[in-house]
């Protein structure tokens, strides 16, 4: 019976062993032999610790219950390794929940990353979760470590073995390096098999977080957060009353706009000149009795977030990073979302977020959409693996959340404010509900409201909203924490700062910061020295595969498949692995597959398991039609200090109209399917296509998308803004290769979608690479555009006056689907005039390089969006 079946048949009927693993437990210098189990029940998961009484186990009666700790908002999950990628090294795995603080041993290996993958899995799961965070009930019958987390934040529920290990860690930081302050935990490079570092190293790490309490103390500082929706307003008004507005000046500023630029050339660009004017007004109003240094600046569209500390702190600030998250189809759109600062100050991580919800009274659920894809993608992406907004000791929330009062009369709320009588009013506050509903923030505290709703006021004055729609007034603005030794002082508005229909909001914390001293951490480090000693073993490895010759079922585009690899090693000691790039390639694998994980290290006796994924993407399924590729590989399988092996992968790919050129489509009559692979390639690759019948004017697959959405899409609200659905995207794939009777199926914005990665995914775009320079040249003259246009060949140059015709047909409709031709021509300047290979990593910069090229294309495309073209589609 393996060890997986066994802790299986400890558990109840509903609940799966998704992964089990051999660990030791660290006890001071001490290990004791742990079995960890993650199990999953109901879509929810926990990682289970296992005592066995004899070790490996070999009944369920030699496996006793430990702890059960739930993979909830308080779990944490974080590796000691580094990049010197030395052999025979452990990996010390700290699991850490609330108060409890576990280190555990593991093997290095393939076993391991893999285990491991599976816990980061589990907690990805967790924050994609909606409604109701679970209560983990089930578990309870195991162990009594399990409450609220409210509970095992405050320590109501304790585990009976935590109370007898005083060397459990403190909350906080459980890695730290004075030597290396930004050190990050690379958990996703173990997870993908990097090699683990030498043995001596984690051990000294991992002894001195046991004993961070010997060399740390406590200083609280002063922290000002502070957020105003400033409704597009330029700053016109003195804003000390709003930051310096207290007589001690705070130690860190973090302070957070919305709404900061409402034009189009911000919302499409990402460009304001509002950036410079708030961020002098916010420099000349920090507090005078102090000096600050800025630490971030970080702007989407209308959300900015500036965090200054005091300079006697600037020289303790480390691993500074921002991030943004925004929304919109394929990621280009979209004016609601979040940034974010991180940074550690000391030996405390610090995380501030500003952002801006979904808008509207009846919008609460989009807005509890919004605050969980926030924290599902906001990832600071300079630290391996990516750190989450949960992975911080303390995290500020704060801005335009923009929760409503519902269920009262507009009246009515106002004359409970205007006497004073906030309380009954709160108790109708959609965050209020939301809240206690566990929906949202869950973790999170707010301090209690004791003034007036911050929205919405007539500009200008302290009157109430005097608009025809006369809402009601409601706190929108709003500062959240949560963390440990962190206490508000202060929660108000700002009444006087009156230029916007917000108030600015503002709060104090005194929150503790945890300080290395020096001297102690030189005399702790000193003593762990003395009592580490290290062994090497080099001999030569041997690995046995299971499979050199893996082929794969027929693949299909945008539908990804998976064949599992095993490499064992059958000699007496570890091997370190790794997949390596072939003479003259660029990778060591091609495009559409992807291995992971490609590089371990395993243990004599051990396996690793490889997944194989073939996945077919714009990118690739060009070059699969035209022939210029095939699935086809040849892998080469790295020992290091012994032999490659080399492993084939094979497999049929299914062509596809999406990745095929116009000039082939045109000629196609037929669904793609009854077209023979060779007539394919031959139409791909032919200058000259010798046929019998005459082209279409347009591909029909164009067309058929166009016509959908012509028919039932003119007058849908987010048209060309909001993503279709995967499943629905190959539905119609299929429809469009196979042909068939029925209808198109999938709602609109999939076949929005759909008709974009048609044209994104042919090996040229609409207009050709070697006219792009051209084009933008032309884009401040018409006349000039058209003559580019003329010159494109027939087909391309059909489609692309088709295209603009039917934009400029949901442009007629602009009052149903709120579209502007602005953005129109911004989304379909980068699909006609689309970046080449080579340059793609560009589009992620946001240098105004970069936003100068995408004006240009734009304005190219809005000339054809504005003006009459029907002499280019008569030809004259």
């Amino acid at each position: 019976m393996d060890q997986q079946a066994l802790v299986q048949s400890k558990l109840a009927m509903d609940e799966t062993v998704i992964a089990v693993h051999e660990a030791s437990l660290m006890h001071g210098w001490v290990r004791t032999s742990r079995l960890l189990a993650l199990v999953e029940h109901n879509n929810h998961h926990a990682l289970f610790v296992f005592i066995s009484s004899r070790v490996p186990p070999q009944t369920p009666q030699d496996l006793t219950v430990d702890r059960a700790l739930p993979v909830d908002i308080d779990f944490r999950c974080e590796i000691d390794t580094d990049s010197k990628h030395q052999d025979g090294a452990d990996v010390y795995v700290n699991i850490s929940a609330c108060k409890l603080k576990l280190l555990f041993e593991m093997v290095p290996g393939i076993k391991t990353s893999n285990f491991v993958a599976e816990i980061f899995r589990s907690i990805e799961v967790f924050t994609r979760h909606r409604g109701p965070l679970p209560e983990y009930q089930w578990l309870h019958k195991y162990c009594d470590t399990v409450g609220t987390p409210e509970d095992r934040r405050t320590g109501d529920s304790v585990a009976p073995s935590q109370k007898t290990e005083p060397d459990c860690l403190p909350p906080g930081d459980t890695l730290l390096d004075l030597e290396s302050p930004e050190m990050a935990v690379p958990r996703q490079s173990i997870a993908k098999g990097a090699t683990p570092i030498a043995a001596r190293e984690s051990v000294i790490r991992y002894q001195m977080a046991m004993k961070e309490h010997h060399y740390t103390y406590t200083q609280v500082l002063r922290i000002f957060v502070g957020t105003w929706n400033v409704n597009g307003q330029p700053p016109t008004i003195e804003l000390s009353n709003w930051l310096a507005n207290d007589p001690e000046p705070p130690d860190i500023y973090a302070i957070g706009f919305q709404e900061l630029d409402l034009s189009k050339e911000a919302f499409l660009f990402n460009d304001t000149p509002r950036e410079e004017e708030w961020r002098k007004a916010v420099m000349n109003a920090l507090h005078p009795k102090a000096r600050y240094r800025k630490v971030a600046l970080v702007r989407l569209v209308g959300m900015m977030l500036l965090v200054f500390v005091q300079e006697q702190h600037a020289a303790y600030v480390r691993a500074v990073a921002t991030e943004t998250v925004g929304t919109g189809i394929m990621g280009k759109m979209g004016n609601k979302g979040a940034v974010g600062v991180r940074f550690d100050l000391h030996s405390t991580s610090v995380c501030f977020v500003n952002s801006h919800l979904a808008a509207h009274v009846e919008e609460f659920e989009r807005r509890n959409q919004d605050y969980h894809d926030i924290c599902s993608r906001m990832s600071f992406t300079r630290f391996l693996p990516p750190k989450s907004i949960k992975d911080h000791d303390q995290v500020y929330w704060l801005g335009d959340l923009n929760y409503r009062i519902t269920d009262r009369d507009a009246k009515e709320v106002k004359d409970f404010i205007d006497e004073g009588n906030f309380d009954v009013v709160l108790q109708y506050d959609q965050l209020n509900q939301q809240h206690k509903l566990r929906n949202v923030f869950v973790g999170y505290r707010e301090g209690n409201i004791t003034f007036r709703p911050t929205y919405k006021y007539d500009p200008g004055t302290d009157n109430w909203d005097s608009s025809e729609k006369n809402r009601a007034p409601a706190w929108c603005d709003r500062i959240l924490w949560r963390g440990d030794g962190m206490q508000q002082v202060e929660y108000r508005s700002h009444p006087k700062l009156n230029i916007s229909d917000h108030k600015a909001v503002s709060s104090l914390f005194d929150s503790q910061i945890r300080v290395i001293d020096a001297v102690k951490y030189r005399k702790v480090h000193e003593d762990v020295m003395k009592k580490l000693d290290k062994l090497e073993n080099e001999f030569l490895p041997q690995v046995m595969v299971d499979n050199t010759e893996v082929i794969f079922d027929t693949v299909r585009y945008l539908e990804s498949q998976t064949k599992d690899l095993i490499i064992a090693n059958t000699g007496q000691v570890p091997v370190t692995f790794e997949f390596i790039k072939k003479l003259d390639d660029s990778s060591y694998c091609k495009d559409w597959l992807n291995i992971e994980p490609y590089a371990g290290f395993i243990m004599p006796g051990e396996k690793s398991d490889i997944k194989l994924d073939v996945y077919v993407d714009k990118m690739s399924a060009y070059k699969l039609n035209s022939g210029e590729d095939k699935l086809y590989d040849i892998l080469v399988l790295h020992l290091e200090g012994g032999k490659d092996i080399f492993i084939t992968v094979t497999g049929t790919y299914e062509r596809s109209c999406f990745g095929s050129s116009i000039e082939a489509l045109v000629y196609i009559s037929v669904p793609i399917r009854d077209i023979p692979v060779g007539r394919i390639v031959e139409l791909e690759n032919s200058k000259e296509i010798s046929s019998s019948q005459e082209p279409y004017p347009i591909p029909k697959e164009i067309w058929f998308l166009v016509d959908h959405l012509y028919r039932h899409g003119l007058k849908q609200q987010h048209l060309f803004e909001q993503p279709g659905l995967h499943s629905e995207l190959v539905a119609i794939r299929n429809w469009l290769d196979c042909g068939s009777p029925d209808p198109m199926p999938g709602g609109v914005h999939s076949v929005v979608e759909a008709l974009l990665l048609l044209l994104e995914s042919t090996a040229e775009p609409i207009i050709p690479y070697n006219l792009h320079n051209v084009c933008l040249a032309a884009g401040s003259n018409y006349l000039q555009c058209k003559q580019v246009v003329m010159q494109l060949p027939e087909h391309r140059k059909n489609v692309f006056l088709y295209l603009c015709a039917f934009l400029q047909e949901t442009l007629g409709h602009v009052t149903e689907n709120g579209l502007d031709a602005k953005t129109v021509a911004t989304l379909f300047g980068t699909i006609f005039l689309r970046d080449p290979p080579r340059s793609r990593a560009e589009l992620s910069s946001r240098s105004r390089n970069n936003q100068a090229v995408t004006r240009k294309k734009a304005n190219f495309v809005y000339h054809f969006l504005v003006n009459d073209q029907s002499d280019l589609i008569l030809g004259r």
